[in-house]
C-alpha cells in the first residue's frame, strides 16, 4: 500500500470521530448565536455520522451531509424561526414606543428649545420638527427622538 491509500484508509476508519467533533463544535456555536443555523449544520453532521456508521465512503458522506445541512437550513429553519417568533409581544418598547406619542407643549417650542408632556406622563425637552414655533398648550406628536430631545410637530384636536 502506498502512503495515499493508507491515509485514506485511516481517515475512513476514524471519520466518525471527526463527525462527532464537528457536531459538538456546531452545537457550541449555536449556543452562542441562538440563530438555529448552526443547529441545522449539526443536524447535517449527524446525517454524515450515520452515513459513516453504515459504511458509506468518506467522499459520499461529505456530499450527503452537506446536502442534508442545506436542506435543514432552507426547509426546517424558517418554520422553526416563525414558530419561535409568533408569540412575541408586538408592543413597541423604549424609543420605538415614543414615536407618534401624543402630548402637550408645556412651553413654547422652537427649533432650539421647548418642553412637552407626553401622554405616558413623561416630560421631555423638545424641538420643533420643521422649525416652525409651537405655542404653549398646543397638542403635539413625537416625530423622532434625538438623544434626550423629542422632535415634535403640532397636531389638530381630531388627530389627538
Amino acid at each position: 500500500m502506498d502512503g495515499f491509500t493508507t491515509f485514506i484508509t485511516v481517515i475512513d476508519e476514524w471519520a466518525w470521530i471527526g463527525w462527532i467533533v464537528l457536531i459538538a463544535l456546531f452545537l457550541v456555536i449555536e449556543m452562542l448565536t441562538l440563530d438555529l443555523t448552526f443547529l441545522m449544520l449539526s443536524f447535517g453532521g449527524a446525517v454524515g455520522l450515520v452515513t459513516d456508521l453504515v459504511g458509506v465512503p468518506i467522499w459520499a458522506q461529505v456530499i450527503i451531509a452537506g446536502a442534508a445541512a442545506a436542506a435543514f437550513v432552507f426547509f426546517l429553519r424558517p418554520p422553526l424561526l416563525h414558530r419561535l417568533s409568533r408569540d412575541e409581544d408586538p408592543t413597541p418598547t423604549n424609543l420605538d414606543a415614543l414615536l407618534d406619542q401624543r402630548g402637550v407643549a408645556l412651553t413654547d417650542i422652537t427649533q432650539g428649545s421647548g418642553q412637552v408632556k407626553l401622554g405616558n406622563g413623561d416630560t421631555w425637552t423638545a424641538r420643533s420638527f420643521d422649525g416652525a414655533p409651537i405655542s404653549q398648550g398646543s397638542r403635539i406628536a413625537v416625530t423622532e427622538i434625538d438623544g434626550a430631545t423629542a422632535i415634535v410637530h403640532p397636531v389638530t384636536e381630531e388627530d389627538f
